[in-house]
């Protein structure tokens, strides 16, 4: 175990210094997302395609992963931020400021560990469907102070019991089989790490719920609910504040109604459009 754990180490730190290059296009395609959406310009190629390129810089860089950042931040481990703490801080405020202002767009789509269970959410298999999303949002700010205590007070990664490193790593610890769970418990429930431990994620629902775009309806909706049976995370209600919306883009593939649904800055009034017959 202890040879996986160092043979784990090295791996990383061979690629160390390629990691800039995951921050770099999150940020890049965290603004081609929005302004694929604002112009309505967004299919669903485009997404599996971006999940499919994060994903594999995940096992090629192990990066852009920056709940793993935010564990090696809270543990001030310099060498395993692969840089200083103060880039590292600056790193994460930058997405949750773009958090803040156009949505999820980090999580839905450049987080390696949200994409790889978001395409094991597709596979067409039953799903299990939560009725309620408060109970994981307590139970994941619960997580996140034990993670938060965890690591300042006892230097524990907790990150590293669910084998986040290892499996992207490829070394075949305890911690690997954890997270595969993890990954198959996403063929039938909607990203059960994000939404019930992720720490990066309980941060940036925090800014989420003030986002400045957010999917919204508009006087076209018939009020047929067809958006909120398909949404995975039950954030699809009219007054929901949107905090737990990975923008997958579900809500407006069930809309029967053109311009019923439509991704826009909060407080503009969308005209919507004509009804269909």
């Amino acid at each position: 175990m202890g040879s996986q754990e160092e043979c784990s180490q090295v791996i990383g730190m061979a690629f160390e210094q390629y990691r800039f290059i995951g921050f770099l296009y999150a940020l890049v395609f965290f603004i081609v997302l929005f302004v694929l959406w604002y112009t309505k310009r967004w299919k669903r190629w485009q997404g599996i395609s971006l999940l499919l390129i994060t994903i594999a810089l995940g096992f090629l860089i192990f990066s852009p992963i920056i709940p793993w950042q935010f564990q090696q931040l809270v543990l001030r481990d310099v060498q395993g931020i692969g840089g200083p703490i103060a880039i590292a801080v600056i790193g994460l405020a930058i997405m949750l400021v773009l958090s803040f202002l156009f949505g999820r767009f980090y999580c839905g789509y450049l987080c390696p560990v949200g994409a790889v269970q978001e395409l094991g959410y597709l596979l067409p298999v039953p799903k299990l469907r939560m009725r309620s999303k408060l109970l994981p949002y307590l139970f994941r700010w619960a997580f996140f102070f034990v993670f938060i205590g965890a690591g300042v007070f006892l230097s524990l990664s907790i990150l590293r019991l669910f084998g986040v490193g290892d499996f992207f790593h490829l070394v075949l610890t305890a911690g690997f089989f954890v997270f595969l769970v993890i990954v198959g418990l996403s063929f039938f429930l909607y990203r059960p790490f994000c939404r019930f431990f992720c720490p990066f994620g309980a941060l940036v629902s925090v800014p989420a719920m003030a986002s400045r775009y957010k999917i919204q309806r508009t006087d076209a909706c018939i009020e047929c609910r067809k958006c909120e049976k398909a949404c995975p995370t039950n954030e699809a209600k009219r007054n929901d504040l949107k905090a737990e919306c990975y923008l997958c883009h579900r809500c407006l593939d069930a809309c029967p109604v053109e311009g019923a649904l439509e991704y826009t800055r909060v407080g503009r009034k969308a005209a919507g459009t004509e009804k269909k017959e």
